[in-house]
Protein backbone atom coordinates (compact mmCIF):
# COMPACT_ATOMS: atom_id res chain seq x y z
CA UNK A 1 0.00 0.00 0.00
CA UNK A 2 1.07 3.74 -0.36
CA UNK A 3 2.46 6.14 1.75
CA UNK A 4 1.70 9.75 1.99
CA UNK A 5 3.60 12.79 2.88
CA UNK A 6 2.80 15.91 3.86
CA UNK A 7 4.85 18.93 4.63
CA UNK A 8 4.96 20.08 8.42
CA UNK A 9 6.66 22.93 9.64
CA UNK A 10 8.07 22.52 13.54
CA UNK A 11 8.36 25.82 15.81
CA UNK A 12 11.81 26.40 16.86
CA UNK A 13 13.04 23.34 19.48
CA UNK A 14 13.29 24.26 22.92
CA UNK A 15 15.23 21.79 25.13
CA UNK A 16 12.70 19.45 26.81
CA UNK A 17 10.24 20.48 25.24
CA UNK A 18 7.70 18.37 22.67
CA UNK A 19 7.80 19.17 19.09
CA UNK A 20 5.12 21.92 18.17
CA UNK A 21 3.50 22.16 15.17
CA UNK A 22 3.42 25.56 13.08
CA UNK A 23 1.25 23.85 10.52
CA UNK A 24 1.04 21.46 7.97
CA UNK A 25 0.39 21.81 4.04
CA UNK A 26 -0.74 18.78 2.29
CA UNK A 27 0.57 17.63 -0.85
CA UNK A 28 -1.43 18.56 -3.72
CA UNK A 29 -0.07 17.02 -7.13
CA UNK A 30 0.51 13.23 -5.40
CA UNK A 31 0.82 12.41 -1.93
CA UNK A 32 3.04 9.50 -2.35
CA UNK A 33 6.96 10.82 -1.82
CA UNK A 34 7.98 10.09 -5.91
CA UNK A 35 5.05 11.06 -6.93
CA UNK A 36 6.06 14.39 -6.37
CA UNK A 37 9.22 15.02 -5.55
CA UNK A 38 10.82 15.33 -9.08
CA UNK A 39 12.81 18.94 -10.60
CA UNK A 40 9.98 21.72 -11.76
CA UNK A 41 7.06 20.18 -9.24
CA UNK A 42 4.86 22.96 -8.72
CA UNK A 43 4.01 21.80 -5.28
CA UNK A 44 7.84 21.84 -4.47
CA UNK A 45 8.33 25.11 -5.98
CA UNK A 46 5.97 26.18 -3.79
CA UNK A 47 7.53 24.91 -0.67
CA UNK A 48 10.79 26.11 -1.92
CA UNK A 49 9.88 29.52 -2.65
CA UNK A 50 8.17 29.68 1.18
CA UNK A 51 11.64 28.50 2.10
CA UNK A 52 13.28 31.40 0.41
CA UNK A 53 14.63 34.44 1.91
CA UNK A 54 11.03 36.19 -0.01
CA UNK A 55 8.93 33.60 1.82
CA UNK A 56 7.48 33.59 5.10
CA UNK A 57 8.86 30.14 6.28
CA UNK A 58 12.64 31.10 5.76
CA UNK A 59 15.12 28.79 8.01
CA UNK A 60 11.92 27.24 9.19
CA UNK A 61 12.03 23.41 10.73
CA UNK A 62 10.78 20.69 7.70
CA UNK A 63 9.78 17.54 7.82
CA UNK A 64 8.51 16.04 4.77
CA UNK A 65 6.06 13.63 7.22
CA UNK A 66 5.12 9.85 6.08
CA UNK A 67 1.56 8.53 7.27
CA UNK A 68 3.83 5.56 8.49
CA UNK A 69 6.75 7.09 9.85
CA UNK A 70 7.68 6.01 13.48
CA UNK A 71 5.52 7.25 16.18
CA UNK A 72 6.51 10.25 18.21
CA UNK A 73 8.51 9.53 21.68
CA UNK A 74 5.88 9.40 24.51
CA UNK A 75 3.42 9.64 22.14
CA UNK A 76 0.58 7.24 20.42
CA UNK A 77 0.67 8.73 16.73
CA UNK A 78 3.30 9.98 13.88
CA UNK A 79 3.74 13.78 13.25
CA UNK A 80 1.49 12.97 10.36
CA UNK A 81 -1.52 12.06 12.32
CA UNK A 82 -0.99 14.37 15.02
CA UNK A 83 -1.22 17.01 12.50
CA UNK A 84 -4.39 16.10 11.47
CA UNK A 85 -5.58 18.37 14.43
CA UNK A 86 -3.08 21.02 13.73
CA UNK A 87 -3.81 24.70 11.82
CA UNK A 88 -3.59 23.36 8.05
CA UNK A 89 -2.33 25.64 5.26
CA UNK A 90 -2.80 24.83 1.45
CA UNK A 91 -0.82 26.49 -1.38
CA UNK A 92 -1.53 27.06 -4.92
CA UNK A 93 1.56 27.74 -6.82
CA UNK A 94 1.25 27.46 -10.71
CA UNK A 95 4.15 29.64 -11.57
CA UNK A 96 6.42 30.15 -8.82
CA UNK A 97 9.77 29.88 -10.51
CA UNK A 98 12.69 29.12 -7.94
CA UNK A 99 15.55 28.40 -10.60
CA UNK A 100 17.94 31.00 -9.37
CA UNK A 101 17.87 29.29 -5.76
CA UNK A 102 19.93 26.29 -6.25
CA UNK A 103 21.41 25.66 -2.86
CA UNK A 104 19.35 24.11 -0.06
CA UNK A 105 20.75 25.10 3.17
CA UNK A 106 20.54 23.11 6.40
CA UNK A 107 21.40 25.70 8.88
CA UNK A 108 21.60 23.03 11.83
CA UNK A 109 24.21 21.03 10.34
CA UNK A 110 25.63 23.75 8.38
CA UNK A 111 25.77 21.96 5.03
CA UNK A 112 23.99 22.65 1.39
CA UNK A 113 23.06 20.81 -1.41
CA UNK A 114 23.51 22.05 -5.19
CA UNK A 115 20.08 21.01 -6.46
CA UNK A 116 21.31 21.97 -9.98
CA UNK A 117 23.36 19.08 -9.89
CA UNK A 118 20.07 16.72 -10.23
CA UNK A 119 18.75 15.66 -12.75
CA UNK A 120 15.62 13.73 -12.17
CA UNK A 121 14.59 14.29 -8.60
CA UNK A 122 14.36 17.21 -6.26
CA UNK A 123 16.46 16.87 -3.37
CA UNK A 124 14.09 18.43 -0.74
CA UNK A 125 11.25 16.29 -0.25
CA UNK A 126 14.10 13.40 0.21
CA UNK A 127 16.64 14.87 1.95
CA UNK A 128 13.79 15.80 4.87
CA UNK A 129 11.15 12.76 4.51
CA UNK A 130 10.36 10.19 7.80
CA UNK A 131 8.96 6.84 6.86
CA UNK A 132 10.82 6.36 3.20
CA UNK A 133 11.06 2.85 2.27
CA UNK A 134 7.91 1.57 4.13
CA UNK A 135 5.45 2.07 1.51
CA UNK A 136 4.95 2.49 -2.41
CA UNK A 137 5.32 5.35 -3.94
CA UNK A 138 8.54 5.81 -1.77
CA UNK A 139 12.00 6.25 -2.79
CA UNK A 140 14.21 2.99 -3.33
CA UNK A 141 17.48 3.58 -4.99
CA UNK A 142 21.02 5.13 -5.04
CA UNK A 143 21.71 6.58 -1.94
CA UNK A 144 18.35 5.58 -0.11
CA UNK A 145 19.84 5.36 2.89
CA UNK A 146 20.34 9.29 3.36
CA UNK A 147 16.59 10.12 2.87
CA UNK A 148 15.58 11.92 5.64
CA UNK A 149 18.86 12.77 7.28
CA UNK A 150 17.84 16.84 7.29
CA UNK A 151 14.38 16.03 8.84
CA UNK A 152 13.06 18.48 11.44
CA UNK A 153 16.56 20.86 10.69
CA UNK A 154 16.25 24.67 10.37
CA UNK A 155 16.45 24.42 6.45
CA UNK A 156 16.28 27.25 3.71
CA UNK A 157 17.06 28.08 -0.02
CA UNK A 158 19.28 30.51 -1.34
CA UNK A 159 20.52 32.22 -4.31
CA UNK A 160 24.31 31.92 -2.68
CA UNK A 161 25.82 29.29 0.53
CA UNK A 162 27.70 30.59 3.36
CA UNK A 163 31.24 29.95 3.18
CA UNK A 164 31.83 28.10 5.83
CA UNK A 165 28.96 25.48 5.11
CA UNK A 166 30.04 22.19 3.63
CA UNK A 167 28.58 20.69 0.43
CA UNK A 168 26.44 17.78 1.16
CA UNK A 169 26.72 14.96 -1.92
CA UNK A 170 22.76 13.60 -2.51
CA UNK A 171 23.18 12.31 -5.80
CA UNK A 172 19.94 10.39 -6.87
CA UNK A 173 20.29 10.44 -10.49
CA UNK A 174 18.88 6.97 -11.63
CA UNK A 175 15.72 5.55 -12.30
CA UNK A 176 14.56 3.19 -9.81
CA UNK A 177 11.82 3.57 -7.59
CA UNK A 178 8.36 2.33 -6.84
Amino acid sequence: MGQYYKVIILAEKEDNKKEFIRFFINCLNGIKLTEHSYLKNNFVNAIEFLLSPQGSLYKSRLVWAGDYADKEIGCEENLYNISENEFQKEYFAKDIITDEYKYIVNHTKKQYINKSKSQLYHPLPLITAEGNGRGGGDYYGKNEDKVGLWSRDVISIEKEITEDYIEFEFDLNNDKYE
